[in-house]
């Protein structure tokens, strides 16, 4: 049996097996050992649809009232004005069929790309590279549009994009545990919203399976969160 790291076993021995309240699972959170580093704090969520199903899929987009703590890099691929427009607006990369090449030979040192509905065509040819790393742009998360401007601001604001994964899970990154529990909850309860509202019509049955917070080294917590 492997031997557990001794903050780990530490952190764990401070977690309740039970579902606490969203108020006193942050407070436990944040007294947990920390790590060296300032941590992030990532919401799980399991849902009660199938996503095989079309009509129970769950996707969107929330911008956090207070970011993710991330720095974000940009890359905008356009032409144009658009592309002097994505300069102008801060993106960290802008150009064309030059960074569809470059992504092509493996280059991948970004975290939101935005494109205009003009250039999908050539962002095409790198969908099987930038899907599975959930960086495909895509009309629903904004990240395909003619507001260039709006795209980018967004990502650097604190948008995140939530989806289903192929057991029905959703992850996102809330915060950092330097946020504090003000933070972090008003953050926690932004993506809870936009998950209730993108509840498909056809899901039946209780919506929220479980909900599990953690920081980024530390054992889960589960959240009672009720629909």
């Amino acid at each position: 049996m492997k031997k557990l790291a001794k903050k780990y076993a530490q952190a764990l021995s401070m977690v309740e097996q039970k579902s606490y309240d969203l108020s006193t699972g942050i407070d436990t959170l944040l007294k947990l050992p920390k790590a060296k580093f300032d941590e992030s704090v990532e919401l799980h969520v399991r849902l009660g649809v199938d996503g095989k199903n079309a009509d129970q899929q769950v996707r969107g987009v929330c911008v956090l009232p207070h970011g993710t703590g991330k720095s974000v890099k940009i890359l905008v691929i356009a032409k144009g004005d658009k592309a002097d427009e994505a300069v102008k607006a801060g993106a960290d990369y802008v150009g064309a069929e030059e960074m569809v090449a470059k992504i092509q030979g493996g280059w991948l040192d970004f975290d939101v790309c935005v494109t205009t509905p003009d250039m999908m065509g050539v962002v095409g040819r790198v969908a099987r590279v930038l899907g599975p790393k959930g960086l495909m742009p895509n009309p629903k998360s904004g990240t395909v549009t003619m507001d260039v401007t709006k795209a980018i601001t967004d990502a650097k604001a604190g948008k995140v994009e939530y989806r289903l994964d192929k057991t029905n899970n959703v992850h996102v990154i809330i915060g950092k545990v330097s946020f504090g529990k003000e933070k972090l909850v008003e953050n926690f309860n932004t993506v809870i919203e936009a998950l209730i509202k993108a509840k498909p019509a056809a899901a039946k049955g209780q919506y929220f399976r479980n909900v599990t917070i953690c920081s980024s080294m530390g054992p889960g917590l589960k959240i009672n969160v009720t629909m």
